[in-house]
């Protein structure tokens, strides 16, 4: 069943449908708009959807609250061996803030599209495993962030050729088990 947390404990029921992945949807001023029409979005294209904030349009909001609590429910997710069904998007005005919060928080892999070629997505999510997508609302309309989202949740992380050694994994996994 796919759900709607709108903060401070209050649900709201869509509609039944089978859930495929928990997003964490987050982003300040700059994104609030964008992020109210990705939530619909993902609920409609059957994830759960979990609000950070802000819940409200406040011009003068920081990104770092909205951001850190995202940033924390990934890496708790995947800490629980919940990787693959657990992502977070964040939404500011280039987005670039919001990765570089969003990346302080160990686990998180974050990547930033702002508009462009897809081909960046693929590959954040293909050879980087990123778990937080940060957009910039004020690069993008909303169907070029739907495209982007769409695209970003549904490329599997490859893991890479195997290592010539011999070794477990893929190049790709061994680069990102360096980063923690």
């Amino acid at each position: 069943m796919a759900k709607v947390f709108l903060g401070r404990g209050q649900k709201t029921k869509i509609r039944d449908i089978k859930v495929i992945m928990k997003i964490y949807i987050g982003a300040d001023h700059a994104g609030f708009e964008l992020k109210e029409t990705l939530k619909k979005f993902l609920l409609e294209l059957g994830h759960e959807v979990e609000d950070k904030g802000a819940f409200k349009y406040e011009p003068e909001d920081d990104y770092p609250d909205f951001v850190f609590p995202v940033a924390e429910a990934v890496a708790e997710g995947s800490e629980q061996g919940q990787g693959a069904k657990v992502r977070g998007i964040v939404i500011g005005g280039s987005g670039q803030g919001e990765a570089m919060c969003a990346n302080r928080v160990k686990g998180v892999r974050a990547a930033v599209y702002y508009g462009g070629d897809f081909e960046i997505v693929r590959l954040s999510r293909a050879h980087n495993n990123a778990n937080v997508l940060a957009l910039g609302a004020r690069m993008m309309d909303d169907e070029l962030a739907k495209k982007a989202v769409k695209l970003w949740l549904e490329t599997p992380f490859d893991g890479g050729p195997a290592s010539p050694d011999g070794g477990q994994g893929g190049r790709h996994e061994r680069r990102i088990s360096k980063l923690d």
